[in-house]
């Protein structure tokens, strides 16, 4: 599934990082935090592959 903003595709690859143990997870903070809890490393290479060219910053939902 790609990430529907930019501001999803950054914080899944901050999420992604974490995961990985590249970027301590006590520095995450709102939506990249409980994605790190929630989503595989599969799902989070998903999002943070998703190209950022065109993407609104943010989405309402």
């Amino acid at each position: 599934m790609p990430a529907k903003s930019a501001a999803q595709q950054k914080a899944a690859g901050a999420a992604l990082s974490a995961k990985r143990g590249e970027t301590p997870k006590s520095k995450l903070k709102g939506a990249s935090k409980s994605m790190a809890a929630s989503m595989t490393e599969t799902q989070l290479e998903e999002l943070a592959a998703t190209k950022r060219k065109d993407k609104p910053e943010h989405v309402q939902d």
